[in-house]
């Protein structure tokens, strides 16, 4: 039977996770400013936008009456700091920002409180002190997910599965655990395992030389499932990384839903917009008074599994009937 049990474990007790979620009363007259930094094309419509927005309507955040909400946005590395410094002309209150765009705001060292979600570990991102006491300016969610049953997950759907192949990015902060807690697991099992590191060559990503001898390494070794760690530039390529598992007849299986509906087949992770949604009550705290470096760092509780059944069909799978059950989504 796979182990679907969801995560309890929050980073920190009391603080944010103690706020309620229920909209209180705010005094009228003055306009607070928070700005958004995202990662991506401007996108008004974002569903992590608008994700932060239902969290700040829920506590009586309401743009037009007593929030100015601006948004800024970088396409990678190559932008970022000068979206960043286009964004504190708008003298905002705080910072909400996503995935590597809060580096941008480090290194611009504004004092400006700033809240993140981000994939990797903060701590070994040098982006706070600890997740009980962040320190700084900085304070937010990380969706890091070391403690999941991917590995599990697949090897029950697919117990023929020999030899698992990782691929991730080894700059990514978190990396090196997610890396040995695989091998932990894959370990019990009883299986292969064999890491293939993608050094990203920009963000976005232009190049996919580096990409391509990364899916021959996978052939060659003749790997029989691949792993994904999700990160933004994983993310870029998760397009691709499907197409060639479906090709070569790969299972895969990654952590954000995203990567599912993109054409790998399952995905067990964090509800990436429910994080978003989340960050508002750090927005709300910090707006009401509290330091970013008293708000314990979170990780999120509500975990979703996406099953891609198109993507299983066409590598000759079937998806058992209690998988289809469990599932969040079933991409049909």
């Amino acid at each position: 039977m796979i182990n679907m049990k969801r995560r309890q474990f929050i980073a920190g007790l009391g603080g944010v996770a103690a706020m309620p979620l229920l909209a209180r009363a705010q005094q009228p007259g003055r306009t607070r400013r928070v700005a958004w930094l995202g990662l991506g094309r401007p996108d008004p419509q974002s569903p992590y936008v608008e994700a932060l927005r239902t969290g700040l309507r829920e506590l009586g955040w309401v743009e037009g009456r007593n929030l100015m909400l601006s948004l800024h946005w970088a396409t990678g590395r190559d932008d970022m700091a000068a979206a960043g410094q286009q964004l504190l002309q708008g003298q905002p209150e705080v910072i909400v920002t996503q995935e590597l765009m809060v580096y941008a705001m480090r290194d611009l060292n504004t004092t400006v409180p700033v809240v993140f979600g981000f994939s990797g570990d903060p701590v070994d991102g040098n982006l706070v002190e600890s997740y009980a006491r962040p320190g700084g300016t900085r304070t937010g969610m990380s969706y890091l997910a070391l403690d999941l049953v991917r590995v599990e997950l697949l090897k029950e759907w697919v117990p023929q599965i020999r030899h698992l192949g990782i691929l991730a990015r080894p700059q990514h902060p978190g990396d090196p655990k997610e890396r040995r807690v695989s091998e932990e697991v894959a370990g019990k099992l009883g299986l292969q395992l064999s890491y293939f590191p993608y050094v990203a060559p920009s963000l976005p990503a232009r190049e996919f030389g580096e990409l391509e001898k990364v899916f021959r390494a996978v052939l060659d070794a003749r790997c029989d499932a691949l792993m994904i760690f999700p990160d933004s530039a994983m993310f870029e390529v998760n397009d691709r990384v499907a197409r060639f598992a479906i090709d070569a007849k790969l299972p895969t299986v990654s952590g954000w839903s995203p990567f599912a509906r993109n054409g790998l087949l399952v995905t067990y992770g964090p509800n990436v917009r429910e994080l978003y949604r989340s960050l508002g009550r750090y927005v709300d705290r910090i707006l009401r008074g509290t330091p970013p470096a008293n708000l314990p760092v979170e990780v999120p509780t509500k975990i979703e599994l996406v099953i891609n059944a198109r993507t299983a069909k066409a590598i000759g799978l079937d998806v058992p009937i209690i998988l289809q059950q469990r599932a969040d989504e079933v991409i049909d």
